[in-house]
């Protein structure tokens, strides 16, 4: 049984509490926050605390917090003897500890919203072998597509990220407020939703590219951009558009 702490009480720790918990290979010992308010989901569930000196000994301290507070808690940690790995897909690993590691989940994660752990792609990279061993065990009893990745590797897959799914649900965002706007319901566009993303994942995107840019319809782009009254998403539709263009030799 692999003793895990969680460092953390957002999205990203309370997702990977439920996916230990349900593990027969790991046991989550403790959650740490500094907000008591924050402890309050965890408090009947495991042992909680509020300072980093009270954390006790584990095999794998999991640090799921914020990007930029990741290098201060690592360096208030820097003495213990565990493994500590952190699960961002940005920061590069730190060498401010003994045994370090990233346990990068590459998925969207919202609290509410229950994930299937066996599917996630974890990402992983250690200071040593030894740790590495170690995270790739625990990362095994929870999710089954584990691969080591290097930082340079991890940032450019976090990067891919941004665009496949933080810009595309903002696309998602502007098309529902369209329909809005014109009292169509978005529920229409759903089925549209899910043949796209089954294309991309199941032939490469470029081979599957559809729309009005790709076959240089100019009467329909035209159409579309004197319909967007919104600037900012006009600019958006000629960014796109130019880039499709660009990207499949059509002339502008």
């Amino acid at each position: 049984m692999i003793k895990v702490s969680i460092i953390g009480s957002g999205n990203v720790a309370t997702h990977f509490y439920n996916a230990f918990v349900e593990s027969n290979t790991a046991k989550v010992i403790q959650v740490y926050s500094r907000s008591d308010k924050n402890l309050a989901h965890f408090k009947d569930k495991t042992n909680t605390c509020n300072r980093l000196e009270d954390l006790e000994e584990v095999d794998v301290l999991i640090i799921a917090i914020k990007d930029d507070a990741i290098n201060r808690i690592i360096e208030k940690l820097k003495n213990r003897k565990e493994v500590i790995a952190h699960t961002s897909g940005s920061v590069p690993i730190s060498h401010l500890a003994s045994k370090n590691g990233v346990f990068y989940p590459l998925q969207t994660f919202s609290k509410d919203t229950a994930v299937d752990f066996e599917t996630i792609p974890l990402c992983l990279e250690a200071s040593d072998k030894e740790s590495f061993t170690v995270l790739e065990k625990l990362a095994s009893a929870i999710s089954d597509k584990v691969f080591p990745i290097s930082s340079e590797q991890r940032k450019s897959l976090h990067l891919s990220a941004v665009f496949v799914c933080n810009f595309t649900n903002h696309l998602y965002q502007i098309g529902e407020e369209l329909c809005k706007q014109n009292e169509v319901p978005f529920e229409i566009l759903h089925a549209l939703i899910t043949e796209t993303s089954r294309k991309a994942t199941e032939n490469s995107p470029k081979d599957v590219q559809t729309g009005p840019a790709i076959r240089n319809d100019e009467q329909t782009l035209a159409s579309h951009l004197n319909q967007l009254t919104n600037e900012k998403y006009s600019e958006i539709y000629k960014l796109l558009t130019q880039s499709i263009q660009t990207t499949y030799g059509k002339k502008l």
